[in-house]
């Protein structure tokens, strides 16, 4: 692939995840400015569970998998080496854009908060979580981590060289502090209805497995160092003992 075109493709792929986060952000939300987990016609009971399950599946499966050894190698030999992040970003995209367009509504609450100082503490709270996941995404490197920095070296032919563990920042606290401003930000609404619950509870395990499978790829990585940083800092919650 010519080099400019992988930094279109790398570039390409980072926005749509841009794309991708804001409206994810009015989703949870219900806004209203494109949809709301909540808004739509809802269908059937079963149908939507059936839809929306199948949908966080959808996302599930295909980011594990692509996130594996042996797929990402298939992957370099269809596209450059150099694109295979923003590929993975790409897939990520579209799964994420597929859910909030094809969401099926199941408006029955399971809490409402109706007190406003409350709902604008929750909210807040909320906020804190995108706030955390963003955060995070900088205290190791925001650029590699979504693809821009292996399409940019590439472009101007140079080596890529991956980053080095470290400890920094959040990364002290919680080996996973970006999963935690996720679960956050999804968890905390002041009108959770069974639709919410059914997105936040299979993100939440997609997020459980995903972390167990990232953590025994970093252990055969990284070895010693990083098993002794699972033993000193929690996983997603900092360790108080």
């Amino acid at each position: 692939m010519r080099r400019g075109f992988v930094l279109a493709y790398g570039a390409a792929a980072y926005l749509g995840f841009l794309a991708v986060f804001l409206l994810l952000v009015d989703f949870l939300a219900n806004a209203g400015f494109l949809r709301g987990i909540d808004e739509g016609a809802p269908a059937p009971m079963t149908t939507a569970i059936v839809i929306d399950l199948g949908l966080i599946a959808l996302f599930g499966v295909s980011h594990s998998v692509l996130a594996r050894a042996p797929v990402k190698v298939g992957i370099k030999r269809l596209v450059s080496p150099a694109a295979e992040r923003s590929t993975y970003v790409l897939v990520a995209n579209l799964a994420l854009a597929l859910i909030a367009w094809q969401w099926r509504p199941i408006p029955d609450l399971v809490w409402q908060v109706s007190s406003a100082p409350a709902r604008l503490a929750i909210w807040a709270v909320s906020g804190l979580g995108v706030a955390l996941l963003v955060a995070s995404t900088f205290l190791t490197d925001h650029f590699d981590l979504f693809g821009l920095r292996q399409v940019w070296f590439y472009a101007r032919g140079r080596d890529y060289l991956p980053i080095p563990f470290r400890e920094r920042g959040l990364y002290r606290w919680v080996r996973h502090p970006m999963m935690l401003g996720v679960l956050v930000w999804m968890w905390a609404t002041p009108s959770m209805t069974v639709g919410h619950v059914f997105f936040a509870g299979g993100m939440t395990l997609y997020i459980l497995v995903g972390v167990a499978l990232e953590e025994r790829s970093l252990a055969r990585e990284l070895g010693a160092p990083y098993e002794d940083y699972r033993r000193r800092v929690g996983a997603i919650l900092p360790r108080i003992f």
